[in-house]
């Protein structure tokens, strides 16, 4: 008989870019949270403000305005990986794709690769990447966040592993054989 383990472990293989949901026996998230607490209190919740207004601005798309909040949050607490995530993705609303790589970069730098902001950069960056037709440094990125814990990294990382879509291929091939065998021809 066949453990959870076991189970989950067949359909990962068997199902290969599914995420894993909740799969019993394979990677459990940690909770992500970034190191906020060596900032001062009364600043940093100047910039969460800034940022959350920038967010906002950005939502309903006043990129410029956005813009505005995120650099403003940035000069408070230039060391503080948040606002050079949000900041990426209003330039990368703009169409500066260039310059919000450079913002994720220093996202990933100043968050030492680790924590939610790290993660979320991580998956952006690859996706930007990705369109860049530069898939082995998306696929490395992805497989970064994934590291962390995103499972959308995961799948992303797993459709770009030109091995894992070969292996998938091959396993497809072999499962459908199985379920409807080639018959002979008689004559």
């Amino acid at each position: 008989m066949a453990s959870e383990n076991d189970r989950a472990v067949l359909w990962t293989i068997l199902n290969p870019t599914s995420p894993f949901g909740n799969i019993p026996g394979l990677i459990q998230e940690e909770d992500l949270a970034d190191d906020d607490c060596s900032f001062d209190p009364n600043l940093l919740k100047k910039v969460k403000n800034l940022e959350l207004q920038g967010v906002s601005a950005a939502e309903s798309g006043d990129l410029k305005t956005a813009l505005n909040y995120f650099d403003q949050a940035i000069q408070i607490l230039p060391i503080r990986a948040s606002a050079y995530n949000n900041r990426a993705q209003a330039k990368r609303l703009q169409g500066d794709t260039d310059s919000a790589i450079e913002d994720l970069d220093q996202a990933i730098l100043l968050s030492k690769g680790t924590g939610h902001t790290a993660c979320q950069a991580l998956v952006q960056r690859g996706l930007l990447l990705r369109l860049a037709h530069r898939d082995e440094d998306a696929r490395a990125d992805f497989e970064r966040a994934a590291a962390l814990g995103s499972k959308f990294a995961r799948q992303q990382a797993v459709i770009l592993n030109p091995y894992a879509a070969l292996c998938n291929h091959m396993l497809s091939e072999v499962i459908n054989n199985l379920r409807n065998p080639k018959v002979p021809e008689t004559q």
